[in-house]
C-alpha cells in the first residue's frame, strides 16, 4: 500500500512525538538534536531504500535502536554519525536475513521508482536519481554522506568502517561512474571533477 503527503505527515510527527518522549525520559539533551536529525536521516535511509516506505520503516527502526541504547552514546561525540552507523548496520543485517530467508529475492535498493516527468528539470532530476541508485552500493552511500549531507571525511570513514582513503577512493568512482551515467564524459567535466584530488598531488611535486 502506497502512502501519500497526508500519511507521511502522520508519520513524521508520530516519529517526532515518540522520540521526544523516549529520548528525554534516557537523556534530555538528546531529545531535541534526535527530532531534528529525522530529515537528515530520512535522506540516508533513501541511499539505501528508494521506496519511502521502506525509507521511512529504516528511520523508524534506526531511531528506536538509538534510543533503546541512548546511554551507550558518548556526549562529546557527533550524535548524527552515531545514528548514521546504526542505521547502516541495520539496513545491512536486515539484508543478510532477507538473503537467507527468500535467495533470489530483490533488495530494496535494486528497486527503481518511476514517475512521468513533464518538464526538462523534472527529467534531469530523474536521470540523476536513477544514475545515484545504479551506482554500487558502497560507492552510493559515500557520495550521499559526503556530497548530499556534508559529512566529512573522517565522519563517513567512521560510519562505513573503513580508512579515509577508501572513502576518497569510492568518492571519486562514484563523480566518475555517475558522470559516465549522465553521458558527461567531456574533457573538462573530467578534470573539474578531478581537481579537489590533482591539486595536493601537485603541491606536494614541486616542493
Amino acid at each position: 500500500m502506497s502512502l501519500d503527503a497526508t500519511d507521511h505527515l502522520t508519520i513524521e510527527r508520530a516519529d517526532t512525538s515518540a522520540v521526544q518522549e523516549l529520548a528525554s525520559s534516557a537523556m534530555p539533551q538528546a531529545s531535541a538534536e534526535m527530532v531534528a536529525l529525522i530529515p537528515a536521516l530520512r535522506a540516508f535511509a533513501r541511499t539505501f531504500c528508494p521506496e519511502p516506505s521502506d525509507a521511512d520503516d529504516l528511520v523508524q527502526e534506526t531511531l528506536m535502536k538509538g534510543i533503546a541504547n541512548i546511554r551507550q552514546f558518548q556526549p562529546g561525540t557527533r550524535l548524527k554519525s552515531w545514528l548514521f552507523t546504526i542505521m547502516r548496520n541495520t539496513f545491512y543485517t536486515r539484508a543478510k536475513l532477507r538473503k537467507r530467508e527468500a535467495p533470489g529475492g530483490a533488495d530494496c535498493v535494486s528497486s527503481l521508482p518511476t514517475a512521468e516527468a513533464t518538464q526538462e528539470w523534472t527529467i534531469r532530476g530523474t536521470e540523476i536519481e536513477v544514475a545515484i541508485n545504479a551506482l554500487p552500493s558502497q560507492q552510493r552511500e559515500v557520495l550521499i554522506l559526503i556530497g548530499v549531507l556534508g559529512i566529512s571525511y573522517e565522519e563517513s570513514a567512521r560510519i562505513c568502517n573503513c580508512a579515509i582513503g577508501t572513502i576518497k577512493s569510492r568518492l571519486n568512482r562514484a563523480r566518475s561512474t555517475l558522470l559516465e551515467l549522465l553521458g558527461e564524459t567531456s574533457p573538462r567535466t573530467a578534470i573539474e571533477a578531478y581537481t579537489p584530488m590533482v591539486r595536493p598531488l601537485q603541491a606536494s611535486a614541486a616542493a
